[in-house]
């Protein structure tokens, strides 16, 4: 299956062209529709399963773990470049850039998680939108975003990866404003497009830098020669730290991180298929996934760890904090995907890839399972979103409320769900970090932030499904794709979902209650004084990712990392990677890991608890704190004001200066420009009346003046002799009278005394 990983992106593209070009002009029905694009990510999934199976039984072993490499054609054949930065500046470096695919663990477990839960969420969509007038759109657009996301995962260097990148973010300007008729839904669409513009600009930078420093794209290139770089410590800021800022910025706008998270809740505006889609299977775990797997770079700046572990722990918090104020059930979701996401950051930012990428994994079958649960919710309430119009909807759809009971669990942490092991290992190893100081503190926010996940998780179950029926009292209006559905009904009767939404529920909830076991701590078996590791996920993940638990020598952390160059590849110089210290590990473990674990137990128990006596056995209770905590109310509700900082203050102050430079180009520039060409017109004016009245004049004057002199003596020219003595006589007097003036008198004179004899 191997050599047919090329068809795995290709089949959904396939599917896409089918529908979109064939969909509207031979009038496709939706039976046709559906098979073809849930079919085209089926084959991607069959093929992804198969790959998955020769990788790990046998190429894996017969190639010491290196990646599958296959390159389909020489994409940018390119030239000589200059290398400008690092250890090989002034070289000359071959910019050449192949059309290629990277197959190891990591990219194997990401593909996965693509095409199953695609899959899923396309069988889902079948029944979502049916009546759809625009249903082969959407299911062309749903292909063109497997497609994009399937390339970013799956590509061999920076640029096929960046391609990817921006498919994605091009595809979800499309779904989030499919209902391009609402305003709600194209501002959405714009504020996401717009906020990741920004990040996509770091992630550019870097890519240039990456070339810059190294001279090839290829991961396996750079991977290769980032090892011997030396560690930057804390507060020191060289080149590696340059390379992993540009990414980390890239990150989080794609990842929803603060400050660029603004645009994920949002993306609400579009069908719920394509909120279970971002949220849980693609475009957002996307900035997690390019750290890691660029974490041979990130590993070499400690400052730029301690950013991203800050950042993930601050936006995991606020945005839980939002999350608890929010009554539509699809934006409480967001924001715990915001939260959720910051955790795995924070993973990431203390050297926690291996967890970081675990808590991918698992977020993506329990949230995919939450938000199609908020679908099947919507479409049973007959388009209703928000929650204080709900309750009562346990006995209504049975089939959604237990899925939906398994999704609630894992997002809590619930042991054994899935969820509890992944958010557990990434505390515990923020706990233990060696990297930087501090890592206690982020403990503590991350077990608070916990603490208020299973809070405002149990009072979204508790406001859909439990308590009083509200909704008998309202009907409302939410983002279902037909707006005349549930017309005729006096009240709402809420009713379950078809077979083809319910069945990708039962799926997803069992993977969201079993797939963690996979990655139990390997601190477990050390309860029975075994130093074996049982976390098969670690075990896959440990040949392509390298794990840290501290950057060599305390030098790396005050900020003399150059002491510490390393020559041999970053696998073996950046960290020491888990698998090798396994049983050091398993030994130095104390009591503390399963102190936190059963803390962690402990919050996420006791949020349930709170959760349910504020809004299930006091319902009154709420309103009563928001009035007796209103500032903080207030501040959670309307989001920190980071919106209104954002959207008002900050796109206002924005406008205001374009209208600045506005008035700068219409006075200065054009009118700088208008005057010169006013003036030139002028100019133009007054050469034009010279040269018409004058040069022209002159030169027409000598042709008339000769014109008319050759008519007057035309006139003359009779052809009889007496005139021509008459004008020779003429003549004559006047040559006489204009040179011999006083004789031709004279003459006169004579003439007249002779002819009057005075």
């Amino acid at each position: 299956m191997l050599k047919l990983v090329w068809l795995i992106p290709l089949s959904p593209l396939i599917g896409f062209a089918i529908n979109f070009l064939l969909g509207r002009r031979l009038k496709l029905g939706e039976g046709v529709v559906k098979l073809v694009a849930c079919a085209s990510v089926f084959i991607s999934l069959v093929i992804t399963l198969g790959a998955f199976y020769e990788y790990g039984w046998s190429y894996a072993a017969e190639h010491n773990n290196a990646p599958y490499l296959t390159t389909l054609f020489t994409w940018l054949p390119g030239g000589l470049a200059h290398q400008t930065l690092g250890r090989s500046a002034g070289a000359l470096a071959e910019f050449k850039i192949t059309w290629g695919y990277q197959i190891d663990q990591l990219s194997l477990v990401m593909m996965f998680v693509v095409t199953f839960v695609g899959f899923l969420i396309h069988v889902f969509a079948t029944g979502y939108m049916q009546g759809d007038k625009g249903y082969y759109r959407f299911f062309s657009y749903l292909n063109l975003f497997m497609f994009m996301m399937l390339l970013l995962v799956m590509g061999s260097n920076f640029l096929i990866m960046f391609i990817g990148w921006e498919g994605v973010g091009l595809c979800s300007y499309l779904l989030i404003g499919y209902y391009f008729d609402r305003k709600e839904a194209g501002d959405a669409s714009k504020k996401a497009f717009i906020v990741n513009r920004i990040g996509d600009f770091g992630f550019a930078l870097a890519i240039m830098g990456v070339f810059a420093v190294f001279g090839s794209l290829e991961f396996t290139k750079v991977r290769e020669l980032a090892g011997a770089y030396p560690i930057e410590g804390l507060w020191q800021f060289g080149l590696m730290s340059w390379l992993a800022l540009g990414l980390f910025i890239g990150a989080t706008g794609k990842s929803a991180q603060i400050p660029l998270y603004i645009w994920l809740p949002d993306a609400m505006a579009g069908p719920t298929p394509v909120s279970a889609l971002i949220h849980a299977a693609t475009m957002v775990t996307a900035g997690v996934f390019m750290v890691t797997r660029t974490n041979f770079i990130f590993q070499r700046s400690v400052t730029m760890m301690l950013i991203v572990a800050l950042i993930g722990c601050l936006t995991a918090f606020v945005a839980a904090t939002i999350g608890i104020t929010q009554t539509d059930i699809k934006k409480v979701l967001a924001y715990s995907t915001v939260s959720q996401l910051g955790y795995m950051f924070l993973g990431a930012g203390v050297g926690a890839f291996i967890a970081a990428i675990f808590h991918v994994f698992t977020h993506a079958f329990f949230k995919a399972l939450l938000f199609l649960g908020s679908g099947s919710v919507i479409h049973g309430m007959h388009h209703e979103q928000e929650m204080p119009k709900m309750g009562g909807l346990a006995k209504y759809m049975p089939t959604t409320y237990k899925t939906m009971l398994a999704g609630w669990l894992a997002i809590c942490g619930i042991i054994p769900f899935a969820g509890f092991w992944s958010k557990d290992e990434i505390l515990w190893r923020s706990f233990s970090t060696g990297i930087f100081a501090g890592g206690k503190l982020l403990w503590i926010v991350g077990f608070i932030t916990a603490g208020m996940t299973a809070f405002y998780m149990t009072r979204l179950m508790a406001l859909t499904f439990w308590g009083e029926e509200r909704f008998r009292k309202a009907h409302g209006d939410g983002d279902h794709h037909d707006s005349s559905h549930g017309s005729g009904h006096g009240t709402v009767e809420p009713h379950e979902s078809p077979r083809s939404m319910t069945t990708p529920l039962i799926v997803l909830a069992v993977f969201s209650v079993f797939i963690g076991l996979i990655g139990i701590p390997r601190a477990f078996p050390a309860l029975v004084g075994s130093h074996a590791n049982i976390n098969i996920f670690e075990r896959w993940l440990e040949p392509v990712i390298d794990d840290v638990h501290h950057l060599h020598s305390a030098e790396a952390t005050v900020g003399s990392a150059s002491a510490h160059q390393h020559s041999e590849s970053s696998t073996a110089a950046a960290v020491p990677a888990e698998g090798a210290n396994h049983a050091a590990e398993a030994e130095a473990v104390s009591g503390s890991e399963y102190l936190l674990m059963i803390l962690s137990l402990g919050i996420a128990i006791g949020g349930i608890m709170l959760g349910r006596f504020f809004y299930l056995k006091n319902p009154d209770l709420p309103r009563i704190w928001a009035e007796r905590l209103r500032p903080l109310y207030t501040l959670s509700f309307n989001k920190w004001y980071w919106d209104y900082l954002l959207d008002v203050k900050a796109v206002e102050a924005g406008k205001e200066f374009n209208r600045g430079l506005w008035r700068v180009d219409a006075l200065a520039v054009d009118g700088g420009v208008n005057g010169s060409s006013w003036l030139t017109r002028l100019a133009a004016t007054i050469s034009g009346a010279w040269d018409k009245y004058v040069v022209d004049g002159l030169v027409n004057a000598s042709g008339w003046g000769a014109r008319f002199g050759s008519i007057a003596l035309r006139a003359v020219q009779t052809g009889f002799w007496q005139n021509y003595a008459l004008l020779f006589t003429v003549g004559l007097f006047l040559c006489l009278f204009l040179y011999e003036r006083s004789a031709l008198l004279e003459l006169v004179r004579g003439l007249y005394r002779a002819a009057t004899g005075k």
